[in-house]
């Protein structure tokens, strides 16, 4: 057989096999193999040993925070916040540090894959990616009923593809794809959208302004650990604790457990699990029959307070009543204060009724649209610039419970590990065996994709385009961007390319409605919109590259409306758990971890090496126990 091979592609060849001639025999007796990587072909841009940098978008979580990326001699280096970014400014948490070896993971995936003896065999077989679009276009073709194609997203996935993957699901006529991923779970990020729409009208997320206030109440909402937007809202820590005009920003952390957050607060209130709505509902119960506050009037707030007793609730959490009093007397007696309804508000059940607990004493304070107060930023010019809505645990049963039914004939997952991070009672497990094709982008052999008949691997996101609508934002809506900063390391291919390349395999409506070439050319159609009168789409697209992103140059927000479920009563929480208390005496108390979040950075060595900062374990997992509980 003749192979035609370029003169490049034959230097890089005979380099490569004198490297391995020379240092394979020197280190022959050690039972290991090492490899020269040479600089070969540079960036046209670059020199060697001269540093480049690149604006792009961290990925290690949802939070959208923008990065530089130092590239020396074609391969990424250093990873830091980006200056310019509204949301971080400069700061990056260890995840985001930790992104390099998400890059150079030795467990990668190299090319597509075919599992040739039957799921779990861990028998593989490469695939040339043409045969493998191919392949996967030919048993969407034989499906007689779209609605039996199934698309499941997760953390891992942007937005830019999630909402692809919606055109692409629409185009077929399959239901919209799920999203969902545990660490939005644990941190309440689906509840909290579905309170703000019925309590505000927006589907965005709030930005509490912390740093602008003197009194923080936190509800269960871990902002120094995981929750929502970390390194934003720990750098409002940081200037909170500078304090204004002489006074000090005061914090009261309301939780279960000590966590980080609780630790650095001036005050940690340990209150019965799944009691956080009460105690707010206490809280503004004391305040509006008190007439605390300054210049406030509560005469239209009795009424949300009218079925609330303080004694009850009091019993109920584990708080007193004199305790109670006196933290509504500090809430009260502050001139900014904000009350944060974090994601352990989700967890008992009856999570909505909980934030509009929370968010009630925002309302009666005065606290919408001021300073130190909760904002809400404008809207971006063009459509579809929104933060895709996260599924829940019962859209997932759901799902699981089509799968299981013989309803879902091709599965495709991205971003998601089901397997991992389901409970095991869901049973995705023998729901998965029952559908005939599972297609897998992970680019790691995670405890899903094993599970799959295909495994078409994604670029890693410094290696790959996109974009995330960054939510909750900061003073200002912010279209983050992503691009590659070094060129893919291996044989991978972006998902939106698959897709794209699956429509054009499809023809018909399904091509009409994805026609763009590549991933780039429709991230250029899209992100266009955004582009001021007078910008031609080149000079935009050039901003947008070296910006990294698209953002106002000033401040964007506005107070949101109250809307009329705060002029009835408030409903108060059910604190309910699964189980028989006399069964199962204790509480399972989930959160995520400050490194390892819900397990997708167990990985990387960078993350597990990190002393946990409550427990100093490293290289572990733990569970947490009462002292008293524990004797």
């Amino acid at each position: 057989m003749t192979v035609s091979i370029t003169r490049r592609q034959f230097l890089k060849a005979a380099g490569a096999a004198g490297a391995v001639t020379v240092i394979t025999g020197c280190t022959a007796n050690l039972q290991q193999t090492e490899y020269l990587e040479a600089y070969v072909t540079a960036p046209e841009e670059g020199l060697p040993g001269e540093d480049l940098w690149y604006a792009s978008t961290c990925r290690q979580c949802a939070a959208g925070c923008g990065i530089i990326v130092r590239v020396s001699e074609g391969r990424a280096r250093k990873i830091e916040g980006n200056p310019q970014h509204p949301l971080n400014q400069g700061r990056l948490c260890a995840r985001g540090q930790a992104g390099l070896q998400a890059l150079y993971h030795p467990d990668r995936l190299h090319n597509a894959l075919r599992q040739k003896d039957g799921r779990g065999s861990r028998e593989f077989e490469p695939m040339y990616w043409d045969d493998a679009v191919l392949s996967v276009g030919a048993h969407l073709e034989s499906v007689s009923d779209p609605s039996r194609i199934a698309f499941l997203a997760g953390g891992g996935t942007s937005d830019h593809l999630f909402h692809l993957a919606q055109r692409f699901m629409n185009a077929l006529g399959a239901p919209p794809p799920l999203l969902y991923d545990l660490h939005s779970e644990l941190e309440g990020r689906q509840v909290l959208h579905a309170a703000q729409n019925t309590l505000f009208g927006s589907s965005t997320l709030p930005l509490y302004d912390i740093s602008g206030a003197d009194v923080v109440f936190s509800f269960a909402a871990n902002f120094l650990e995981t929750w929502l937007s970390p390194v934003q809202y720990s750098a409002a820590f940081g200037r909170l604790r500078q304090g204004q005009a002489g006074k000090r920003g005061y914090i009261v952390q309301f939780e279960s457990r000590l966590s980080n957050t609780a630790a650095n607060a001036d005050k940690w209130v340990s209150i019965k699990p799944g009691t956080e709505g009460l105690v707010a509902l206490a809280l503004g119960k004391i305040i509006v029959d008190e007439g605390w506050g300054h210049e406030i009037s509560h005469r239209g707030h009795a009424v949300l307070y009218k079925n609330v007793s303080v004694g009850e609730i009091a019993t109920a959490s584990g708080v007193s009543t004199e305790n109670l009093r006196r933290l509504a007397r500090i809430f009260a007696d502050a001139d900014h204060q904000i009350a944060l309804p974090g994601g352990g508000l989700s967890g008992s059940g009856d999570g909505i009724t909980s934030v509009t607990a929370v968010q009630a004493l925002n309302v009666i304070m005065g606290r919408l649209g001021v300073h130190g107060g909760l904002f809400l930023p404008g809207s971006a010019p063009g459509e579809g610039f929104v933060s895709p809505p996260r599924s829940t645990y019962a859209d997932m049963l759901d799902l699981i419970s089509r799968m299981r039914a013989g309803d879902v004939q091709i599965l495709f997952i991205h971003g998601a590990n089901p397997l991992f991070e389901l409970p095991r009672a869901a049973d995705f497990a023998s729901a998965l065996a029952e559908v005939p094709l599972v297609v897998s982008f992970a680019s790691l052999l995670d405890e899903t994709a094993v599970q799959a008949d295909y495994i078409l691997p994604d670029h890693s996101y410094l290696e790959g385009w996109g974009y995330q609508v960054v939510s909750p934002p900061s003073d200002r809506p912010v279209i983050s961007g992503q691009q590659p900063v070094v060129r893919p390391l291996y044989d991978t291919r972006a998902t939106a390319d698959v897709l794209l390349a699956l429509a054009q395999t499809l023809e018909g409506d399904v091509a009409t409605a994805l026609p763009w070439p590549n991933e780039v050319e429709y991230l250029k159609s899209v992100v266009t919109q955004l582009r001021d009168t007078g910008t031609s789409p080149i000079t935009f697209w050039t901003q947008w590259r070296q910006q990294g992103g698209w953002w106002p140059q000033g401040q964007d927000v506005h107070g949101p409306s109250a809307g009329s479920v705060f002029q009835a009563p408030l409903a108060q929480p059910r604190v309910e758990f699964t189980g028989d208390v006399t069964q199962y005496p204790y509480l399972l108390h989930l959160y995520p971890s400050l490194t390892l979040s819900d397990g997708r950075g167990a990985s990387l060595p960078w993350l597990q090496e990190t002393p946990d900062p409550m427990t100093t374990v490293a290289w572990n997992t733990w569970i947490e126990i009462n002292p008293q509980t524990a004797e």
